[in-house]
């Protein structure tokens, strides 16, 4: 989709999108939108109520007494940046085929004027988002096909450089996040290691930071024994990808990102129900987390200096499988009882978690994962869970959760839930074997694998990183993470 603003009036060949906010302000708005348009405002008002994702399709006149096709627009109460994202996004999605040529977005009846720039940003962002099409394998081109409509944001000259800007950023996360988004919901027999390294390597040239691959053969060497163990049953060679940003000038931060590659999760010997197995393709959403959030701190150049881990196998059924009882070491040296082989993100994210701490020594630490069924019993597909025992770390995350849409919820790491994960020969066991606080205990595993990193946080995303959209019949990816992560960088 094209997308331009101008400071000139309404098209009246064009369809012209006005959104409006469920607010004490609606039935005003209304009345203006009706006297615009020679609309009965009386109906107005009983036929629309602003709800989320409603849309009202009319026919006015223009100022030139010519038709004028308008789409009325529902946001919902009080609607934050998640709510326009996804009113916008369903808009185009559920109208590809049935739009003008030529669209027209308008702000100039009183709505959302006190939140221009923020309530631009985000609708364009999810007018993009829409352009997404979830059937890549599908052999019907008709199924497939692109959005060929044009948008431009109507403005007043005084906040068209600003409101230019917010058209960019909103445009600028959709690619990011479709990137994600494709990256998440592809199948695992077309997404293995290599290709989350190889979109890394690409990526870095595009959006200007590096990217190193350390390959299998490399890695014993090294020592990433945790990496190692989860690849034994795969016929894919693992991959540890690291990747750096730094800006031209003085960076405020050093900041550490690690996500979870895991490509395909069958739960390798302890083996997961067939049920929602089709799912674990995403189980690498926290890496793609991190690829975005890579990619969207370059582009804004962001004064801050990022490194992202990205550790990457899958776990898979084989003769050569790590075993329940199998004793491992890791890139920190301490040695882990495997209990629970469906337990093995922790594993791969200990071996990343200490090598950025020893390696890079950032200020700032988060590690991303679809980790747990856990952290989704307790918050459904609503959240994600945050664990950190640092409170200002805490604030600044669950800040931008709000700001975003992209909300966490804080759980406890006290060391009571520590004693759950003691091993009777080895520093410590993968899984505690209680059906409870199952998210917890995973969080105090991977923190001792973090050397006491004072600002340390584990964000698991296993119940946001897909969810129902409009994309799909089941659930699909969500891009969680990007806007989250960009988010708190840009507020250190």
């Amino acid at each position: 989709m094209q997308i331009t603003t101008t400071t000139q009036s309404v098209n009246k060949d064009a369809g012209l999108i006005i959104p409006i906010a469920q607010s004490d302000e609606k039935d005003i708005i209304l009345d203006r939108i009706a006297a615009a348009f020679d609309l009965d405002a009386d109906l107005l008002r009983l036929d629309f109520s602003a709800s989320a994702k409603e849309v009202l399709n009319l026919q006015g006149k223009n100022s030139e007494n010519g038709k004028q096709r308008l789409f009325l627009l529902g946001l919902g109460e009080n609607p934050g940046i998640s709510k326009m994202i996804q009113s916008a996004r369903a808009f185009i999605h559920n109208r590809k085929k049935k739009l003008p040529l030529q669209l027209q977005l308008s702000f100039a009846y009183g709505n959302l004027a006190d939140d221009l720039i923020r309530s631009a940003e985000a609708l364009i962002n999810g007018f993009c988002l829409g352009e997404y099409n979830i059937g890549r394998f599908k052999t019907d081109e008709d199924l497939v096909a692109a959005v060929e409509t044009s948008l431009e944001v109507l403005v007043e000259a005084e906040n068209k450089e600003r409101v230019d800007e917010a058209v960019k950023r909103g445009q600028a996360f959709a690619e990011i996040q479709i990137e994600m988004i494709k990256l998440v919901n592809a199948p695992s027999n077309h997404k293995n290691p290599v290709d989350l390294s190889n979109w890394a390597k690409q990526a870095a040239q595009r959006y200007g930071f590096t990217a190193k691959v350390i390959e299998k053969e490399d890695m014993e060497e090294i020592g990433l024994h945790g990496v190692l163990a989860v690849n034994r049953g795969s016929e894919y060679p693992a991959t540890f990808t690291i990747m750096e940003y730094k800006p031209e000038g003085t960076a405020l931060k050093k900041v550490g990102l690690v996500g979870k590659g895991v490509t395909f999760d069958t739960g390798g010997l302890s083996i997961k129900p067939s049920t929602n197995m089709h799912f674990m393709k995403s189980d690498m959403g926290g890496a793609a987390a991190v690829f975005g959030t890579m990619a969207m701190a370059a582009r804004l150049k962001l004064p801050i200096h990022l490194i992202g881990i990205v550790p990457a196998t899958d776990n898979s059924v084989d003769a050569l499988a790590i075993k329940p009882s199998d004793v491992i070491s890791s890139y920190s040296g301490k040695s882990i009882e495997i209990i629970d082989t469906d337990a093995e993100g922790r594993l791969i994210l200990a071996d990343g978690l200490s090598y950025m701490v020893q390696n890079y020594e950032p200020e700032i630490l988060i590690d991303l994962a679809t980790l747990t069924g856990s952290v989704i019993r307790a918050l459904g597909y609503v959240a994600g869970g945050l664990f950190t025992a640092n409170e200002s770390l805490s604030k600044q995350l669950l800040n931008a959760g709000t700001r975003t849409g992209e909300r966490l919820w804080s759980f406890p790491i006290w060391e009571d839930y520590g004693e759950m994960i003691r091993s009777d020969v080895a520093d410590v066991k993968n899984f505690s074997g209680k059906p409870m606080a199952g998210a917890i205990t995973a969080a105090k595993f991977l923190e001792h694998f973090t050397h006491e990193h004072a600002c340390w946080a584990h964000l698991d995303i296993a119940g946001v990183a897909m969810s129902d959209m409009e994309f799909s019949m089941q659930k699909s990816a969500t891009a969680f993470g990007v806007r989250l992560l960009t988010d708190f960088l840009e507020n250190l």
